[in-house]
């Protein structure tokens, strides 16, 4: 009942969490649909105007579009409000890609630029796999930015978790080892590992990662490995550009989306799966501890539009 009660909560808070971009996407989307009389190409450039400006990416939006054209013909569909709901379904299917299976030991290695919530969402992370009963561990190998780590260590803290680190300027790859050897030592399921967030030299940044993830390889085979990038939800385009950039400098098997509360803009989330062909894992949308969750496609199209969660109703 208090897990039943905890979602139904998260949910009212993602609903709440996308107001900004009710307002700038799924509102016009309600108004055209109030004032479409036919189904016609002026009703379909005019959707695709509004996603476009919501940052659904125009990769995203004309593949959403054509669907949506393909479907109401087939179906013979001329309710403007029918179309607005094989819309919804279309969403969640272009987002709903489901997240492999997590597999412990795991060390999670976090990538991206400063400023995205990089180090909260470690904290976060940590907090969560802390409550359904693993044992993890942070490593500050985010050596290169003046107090990263102390930064790291306040979450640490607080989650109760031991953390690695070494003085500033130190090699990454050299925090990385000494954290394998204490989280195999105390059996840790979960090893948390910050990462330098610098695209301005991606030459360094490559070379860095490269060497870390080689580490991880030789030191703890048996570990799943996983690179997870930490989007900026508010950067919009920008941070489809970040993303674009880590993944020519490493391989991004899933992408947590922070501060979606913040942004008119959230179909960036539609643009990061159509163009990226990458899953987002978790999103984020507030500053609370419990405000970072799984992604649930239908979840995030139900709140999106503003809908009832079927335990709400």
């Amino acid at each position: 009942m208090a897990e039943k009660e905890k979602k139904k909560g998260f949910f009212a808070r993602l609903k709440e969490g996308l107001t900004k971009t009710r307002g700038g996407m799924t509102d016009k989307v309600e108004t055209l649909v109030k004032q479409t009389r036919k189904i016609d190409d002026d009703f379909y450039d005019e959707l695709e105007d509004i996603l476009i400006l919501s940052d659904c990416g125009m990769k995203a939006t004309t593949s959403m579009i054509d669907e949506l054209k393909e479907r109401v013909k087939q179906q013979k569909i001329q309710d403007a409000n029918e179309a607005k709901d094989i819309l919804k379904q279309i969403m969640v299917e272009e987002m709903d890609i489901p997240r492999p299976p997590l597999k412990w030991p795991m060390v999670m290695l976090v990538v991206g630029v400063n400023g995205v919530g990089k180090t909260t969402t470690i904290g976060k992370l940590a907090l969560r796999f802390q409550a359904i009963g693993r044992k993890v561990m942070m490593a500050a190998g985010d050596t290169f930015r003046a107090a990263a780590a102390e930064q790291l260590t306040i979450w640490a803290q607080r989650a109760r978790v031991p953390i690695i680190k070494h003085a500033e300027g130190a090699d990454p790859a050299a925090v990385v080892f000494d954290a394998i050897q204490s989280a195999k030592a105390q059996g840790a399921d979960l090893l948390l590992v910050d990462t330098a967030g610098r695209l301005q030299n991606k030459k360094n940044l490559m070379d860095e990662l490269d060497k870390m993830k080689r580490v991880v390889d030789r030191e703890f085979p048996e570990a799943d490995t996983r690179t997870i990038l930490v989007l900026d939800a508010t950067t919009g385009q920008n941070g489809l550009n970040q993303a674009r950039a880590f993944k020519e400098v490493c391989e991004v098997q899933g992408i947590i989306l922070t501060k979606l509360d913040g942004t008119a803009k959230g179909g960036i989330a539609l643009a990061i799966r159509q163009e990226l062909a990458v899953p987002v894992w978790y999103i984020g949308v507030g500053e609370g501890i419990d405000d970072l969750q799984p992604f649930q496609a239908k979840e995030f199209v139900d709140a999106l539009f503003g809908d009832d969660h079927p335990e709400e109703a």
